[in-house]
């Protein structure tokens, strides 16, 4: 079996090192490494000095081939040109061939799957176990405060102030942002840190934590939001059945705003948008709305008989 490490090793060690340095999460450096050994690899020992864009879009059209999703795609791509950015900047290497690669189209068009207001509380009344006041409230971080699942993995017992009922949120691009905390959530999320399992290590700071007293991590909380998901559904026919997971929760809190009226730059800054595009794809409308929209014109139409 071919080893990576020994004609890549330094490199690899490298972009950790960068990774780390830039204050990515630990789900990201995983995700981004597995996706670089990936694309080493398909280099067969080449030189990174050597490789082009050719070499890199020919592992991206491989990639392609395999079947997998365009937003995966998409990942790969940025996963690569980020171990070229590192290594440039710790000066291993002079360019960057993964640069100027156009991404993938995905469907801007799709509407988010969301859950309305009474579709939340049933959710939430499915809440069971243990250890329900922790995950309910890592639940109403994403569903009332539109919190991703990074930024509750991210979060400190020092992140919550009390006293002015806001939370300190570390976002995409490494970004801070204040989300107020809605007067009904603040009890749920004080419970949840009053029964807080005491950690192991002193010094662990995180706000959600697992049995085992780490930091509760992103792939859990996955799973908890899909086990939850399942027995939200399970009265429902599989057919008609949707693919919720736990980012649903905040496309349902975008939803919430904007059809309560909030204009778009405060729904974009309390979600921690960079760009207000990407928070145009939650001013989506239902059958519904268009239905009653549609009743309250009044047609006048000449008379026929005349």
């Amino acid at each position: 079996m071919y080893a990576l490490e020994a004609d890549y090793g330094e490199e690899l060690e490298a972009f950790l090192i960068w990774m780390k340095d830039a204050g990515f999460t630990a789900y990201t450096q995983k995700s981004y490494l597995a996706d670089a050994r990936e694309f080493l690899g398909s280099l067969n020992g080449k030189p990174l000095g050597a490789v082009k864009r050719l070499h890199v879009v020919s592992y991206l059209t491989s990639v392609r081939e395999r079947g997998v999703s365009d937003a995966t795609r998409n990942r790969k791509h940025a996963s690569v040109s980020c171990l070229f950015k590192a290594l440039q900047e710790l000066e291993l290497l002079d360019v960057n061939p993964a640069t100027g690669i156009k991404k993938s189209k995905t469907e801007k068009n799709r509407e988010p799957v969301f859950l309305d207001e009474s579709d939340l509380e049933r959710f939430l009344g499915a809440v069971k176990g243990k250890y329900r006041a922790r995950n309910l409230a890592v639940f109403l971080l994403m569903a009332y405060m539109g919190l991703r699942v990074g930024e509750v993995h991210t979060l400190n017992l020092s992140d919550y102030n009390e006293e002015r009922r806001s939370l300190r949120v570390f976002g995409k691009g490494r970004k801070w942002r204040n989300v107020p905390v809605p007067e009904d959530v603040s009890p749920y999320l004080e419970q949840a840190i009053a029964e807080r399992l005491s950690p192991w290590r002193s010094k662990e700071e995180a706000m959600f934590v697992s049995q085992k007293s780490r930091r509760l991590s992103i792939r859990t909380i996955q799973g908890i939001a899909s086990e939850t998901f399942a027995r939200f559904q399970q009265e429902i026919p599989e057919s008609r059945r949707k693919a919720y997971s736990s980012h649903k929760l905040r496309h349902s809190f975008a939803t919430m705003l904007l059809r309560k009226g909030a204009d778009l730059r405060t729904v974009q800054e309390l979600l921690g948008h960079s760009s207000i595009q990407t928070t145009t794809v939650y001013t989506h409308i239902t059958s519904r709305e268009k239905e009653e929209a549609m009743a309250k014109l009044q047609v006048s139409l000449p008379d026929q008989s005349r």
